[in-house]
């Protein structure tokens, strides 16, 4: 039977967008129904005096698979978005007054290492940088691009590289393993702050996913149209293949007949007949019955993984001052122990490391006068506002970095912030985590949802299902 959609995707965000130009692609009928007024999910924008700023992930790695969704669709990236590669990957600073730049070439962060911290750490480096190249190659074809994680491809790939046996011993955190190579504590902090882009604390994150290092030193790109742009573009070229859109339409319902889907029913009593279901969204909305029962229950032999940090987010537009600031910037904590550990314990971090997007730097134009910002202070997930928490957050964010010597001119206001009780709401059955499940624990990656569920023609795209970022916030 084939009715008028072969397929209803719910959600248009990237995951939504990349799932439906496959579909279509395959020659299936696909109808989007998104419940915002425009594509993108987490990755959207908030308008400012220097345009509209992103406001959710703002690095995008591994381009060969954007350039595969705009090939499914008969084009190029090129003609559609403006990337630029950057070479410098970020720009660190600690309160001591030391700041070190990393590259996409791995001699220069060489060089650059032994300036900052000598030939021994320099040495620590190469030895790191190997490493996680060995673990890249071995998980990569096994676990970052598997439907799901294939042991014996693990296995397979794991015991003919010795090297490799001390990083991926059971409870080894990426903290224990960085400590053991690095002897300068910035350093470790630096390498070890690459389990927050997949939404861990270095302390608890399995010290194989230090290979998330070689996902950025492989290339990153910033794009002109921003990462809300990346979105945009995706939908007008599935417009192209045939995939219909429908904004401000929130999905109600998941409808089950004889065992299998049939229809999407949304809020304003329309009903999608469809042969299969994509969900685009966080499974733990599915779990809480938000979609009906069907979708519950097909949900119910898949454990709830904890959920990834959150984070508070601003952007603004503003004039910076005292900083010679790259495009990623990265301004440390000088005790990593005064973040993690009050996130663990589901707190406010007391002194917070910052990442600060410059949207308008390294993009091969003039800096503007009014610059586009995104700011990100880690935080735990949850679907309850903190007290007080605008001031809260404001006292540890813009204090620190004028100690530091930045400051904004103007400070940006309170509807410049974005809080985890926001993105819970804004994301349902989230809580606010804005990389799915945890990463942290051994065993983590093996407990993520596949795309098929319990439902014969319901499939899960985005949410739970993140491995490794793509696209990462910071």
């Amino acid at each position: 039977m084939r009715s008028e959609t072969d397929v209803v995707v719910i959600g248009a965000g990237m995951g939504g967008l990349a799932a439906a130009i496959g579909a279509a692609a395959a020659g299936l009928r696909v109808t989007v129904v998104e419940a915002g007024d425009a594509p993108g999910g987490k990755a959207r924008a908030v308008p400012t005096p220097g345009g509209p700023a992103d406001t959710g992930p703002t690095v995008l790695t591994m381009r060969h698979v954007l350039d595969a969704l705009f090939a499914a669709c008969g084009t190029r990236t090129d003609e559609h978005l403006t990337l630029i590669p950057l070479p410098r990957l970020a720009r660190h600073f600690w309160p001591d007054g030391s700041s070190l730049d990393l590259f996409t070439d791995t001699e220069a962060n060489i060089e650059a290492i032994r300036a900052f911290a000598g030939d021994k750490e320099a040495a620590a480096f190469r030895r790191f940088d190997r490493l996680s190249l060995g673990l890249w190659e071995a998980f990569h074809a096994s676990v970052i691009a598997a439907p799901k994680p294939d042991l014996l491809r693990i296995a397979a790939a794991t015991v003919t590289r010795p090297q490799l046996w001390p990083a991926l011993r059971p409870g080894l955190t990426m903290r224990d393993l960085l400590g053991a190579t690095f002897k300068d504590p910035r350093l470790a902090q630096l390498f070890g702050r690459y389990a927050t882009y997949v939404g861990g604390r270095p302390g608890a994150t399995p010290a194989v996913l230090s290979l998330i290092w070689q996902a950025e030193v492989q290339g990153v790109w910033a794009i002109r149209e921003g990462m809300h742009g990346v979105a945009a573009a995706l939908a007008r070229v599935a417009e192209t293949k045939g995939v219909r859109f429908h904004y401000g339409a929130k999905a109600k319902r998941i409808v089950r007949k004889e065992g299998r889907v049939t229809a999407v029913e949304i809020e304003t009593g329309a009903s999608i007949p469809c042969n299969a279901c994509i969900f685009n969204g966080d499974p733990g909305a599915l779990r809480d019955g938000l979609l009906g029962d069907a979708a519950r229950a097909s949900m119910e032999k898949t454990a709830r993984p904890d959920p990834s940090l959150s984070a508070w987010v601003w952007a603004f537009g503003a004039t910076p001052i005292g900083v010679d600031l790259a495009h990623h910037n990265v301004f440390f904590t000088a005790d990593p122990e005064l973040e993690f550990g009050p996130i663990g314990a589901g707190e406010m971090p007391e002194e917070p490391t910052l990442y600060i997007c410059a949207q308008d730097r390294e993009m091969a134009a003039p800096v503007p006068e009014i610059e586009r910002f995104e700011i990100i202070m880690n935080g735990p997930a949850g679907h309850q506002p903190f007290p007080q928490e605008e001031a809260q957050c404001r006292a540890r964010t813009f204090p620190m970095l004028a100690a530091m010597g930045l400051t904004f001119s103007p400070d940006p206001d309170s509807k410049a912030l974005t809080t985890p009780a926001l993105l819970s709401r804004r994301f349902p059955g989230s809580l606010g985590a804005i990389y799915g499940g945890s990463p942290e624990g051994t065993l983590a990656t093996f407990r993520r949802p596949l795309a098929r569920t319990g439902l014969k023609g319901l499939y899960l795209a985005g949410g739970e299902r993140t491995r490794v970022p793509g696209c990462p916030w910071r």
